[in-house]
């Protein structure tokens, strides 16, 4: 009799997860039948180059590569973008997108693996991002690009794109990470204050016992705060789990693996933060020679809009605007992909060309 059950139920879990993935593969491969493209005009590349010491991944796009550039620096650490790919895939009708996994993380970890990673600090990313910006203005032949930072990448495109205008036609940060050297602690205990609204006791507990001073965090307690902080950010979890996981699991650039790898990124690249707390971007300059966009979730509770736009208010810019999505948190560019290129249509762009 017992075995039996166990036979009958080793069969259930094995036709569920055979269903599992027949679905998984149908819509992957109807994402792959979306990315398709055909004109003779387009660009669909992608490819490892030699950056830093290190070879990383970069993905080029578009429909015309007569089109203006975009290079994004995803978020996370480590979150790496090109899940995201069928989700953005109407931008690539007006601009060439450029995506890289940077070290630590996706692909470029993949490829080299955790130890062969070099130099995981964040001034290395910064001059990373300089190598893959001079890298795809050769590749393309383009002359400026438009530097476009999501989350934790915004901080690094903010100092590619305050040193070196001569590579950057226009700078956009969406879900922009503002750092203040540590005087305001809002975030800490807005997010300790969810914690306990929400009976999580225990997450509750280990946020207090880090108090509010990020200078003083380890690695591993800059993970277990970003993971509290958006788990209790209801618009930020449900686009983690409607847009983020859901195109981590259906995406046609992703094997079964190279899902392990995208949760690996995250514990590697955790490296990069401590370093990350006593930084100031105000004290670092708040003069851009290059336009100036800011595009911010209205609901965002891991990146406020509050703290972007004190910012924005500061920053002395040729152009500068600063867009609110309505209904979205983090990730909201890619919560309201339309939004975001209507954007970048009707007010980026312009103001590249005007910048030229």
């Amino acid at each position: 009799m017992l075995v039996t059950a166990i036979t009958a139920a080793g069969a259930t879990i094995a036709a569920s997860v055979t269903a599992l993935l027949s679905h998984r593969a149908i819509v992957r491969s109807g994402n792959a039948r979306r990315l398709r493209i055909t004109g003779g005009q387009g660009v669909d590349e992608q490819h490892f180059t030699r950056i830093g010491g290190l070879d990383q991944w970069l993905s080029v796009r578009g429909e015309d590569r007569a089109h203006p550039v975009v290079v994004e620096l995803h978020g996370g650490p480590g979150s790496s973008n090109s899940i995201l790919a069928h989700v953005s895939r109407d931008w690539e009708r007006h601009v060439t997108l450029v995506r890289w996994d940077m070290r630590g993380t996706g692909k470029t970890l993949r490829r080299s693996g955790v130890d062969a990673q070099g130099e995981m600090t964040f001034d290395r990313l910064v001059r990373d991002a300089v190598e893959v910006v001079e890298h795809v203005r050769d590749r393309l032949g383009a002359d400026r690009v438009v530097l476009l930072g999501c989350s934790f990448g915004s901080a690094v495109a903010l100092r590619v794109a305050r040193s070196r205008p001569d590579l950057v036609g226009a700078y956009v940060g969406t879900d922009q990470k503002v750092f203040d050297g540590g005087r305001d602690a809002s975030d800490y205990y807005a997010a300790l204050e969810r914690l306990e609204r929400a009976g999580k006791k225990k997450e509750a507990a280990a946020v207090r016992e880090m108090g509010p001073d990020q200078r003083t965090w380890s690695a591993e307690q800059f993970s277990h705060f970003s993971r509290f902080a958006s788990a209790t950010d209801p618009h930020t979890f449900a686009a983690m789990k409607s847009v983020v996981m859901k195109s981590l699991w259906f995406s046609p650039l992703h094997s079964l693996r190279e899902i392990v790898t995208f949760f690996k990124s995250f514990m590697v690249s955790a490296a990069l933060l401590p370093d990350t707390a006593s930084f100031d971007d105000r004290a670092d300059g708040t003069r851009f020679d290059v336009p100036f966009f800011v595009v911010q979730g209205a609901c965002d509770l891991v990146n406020t809009p509050a703290r972007a736009r004190a910012f924005f208010d500061e920053v002395q810019a040729p152009v500068k605007e600063f867009t609110l999505i309505e209904d979205a948190g983090h990730f909201a560019a890619y919560r309201h992909p339309e939004v975001f290129l209507d954007v970048l249509r009707t007010r980026v762009l312009p103001a590249l060309a005007g910048s030229r």
